[in-house]
């Protein structure tokens, strides 16, 4: 019930939001459409806690602040190599171990690799990611866990 009530003050929202027109016909309307979505998702089986991560919403910005100095950090790592005359690069593709997370903790990993400069994440399996790094120190970074870490926190509450 508390999912479908969730939903249902989203999708107001939005629709307010987005509408700006406040006339009784539209409003009625607007409501009559939110309920036939509600009804719908019920009815299709697809209201579940990883469809909305509202549970996310307080710990998401401790790991978006983390991963932001991450992001700066490798990017000035990397335009500090392409700009140096001996870059040393040393590319690597390997697999890093991300078992024990649920889908959304998993996907979230993910993206969080392909958006720190100078990795990849190529294909993602259900306990492994693959990630193409241009250096191999970036991958040994991964390995050490602190990444994958805060991801299982953020989720795990």
């Amino acid at each position: 019930m508390t999912q479908r009530l969730s939903l249902a003050v989203i999708l107001t929202a939005f629709w307010l939001m987005l509408s700006g027109h406040y006339t009784p016909l539209l409003l009625l309307l607007g409501a009559g459409s939110i309920a036939l979505v509600v009804w719908l998702a019920r009815r299709m089986d697809i209201i579940d806690r990883e469809g909305r991560p509202l549970q996310l919403l307080l710990r998401a910005p401790r790991l978006w602040a983390w991963l932001s100095v991450q992001i700066l950090s490798s990017a000035w790592n990397v335009g500090r190599r392409i700009w140096s005359r001996d870059a040393g690069w040393s590319p690597e593709l390997r697999r890093v171990d991300a078992d024990e997370m649920s889908d959304l903790a998993l996907v979230t990993y993910a993206n969080s690799i392909t958006l720190t400069p100078g990795t990849l994440s190529v294909r993602v399996d259900a306990d492994h990611i693959e990630v193409h790094s241009v250096d191999s120190a970036y991958i040994d970074d991964l390995e050490r866990g602190e990444m994958a870490r805060r991801v299982r926190r953020l989720d795990a509450g």
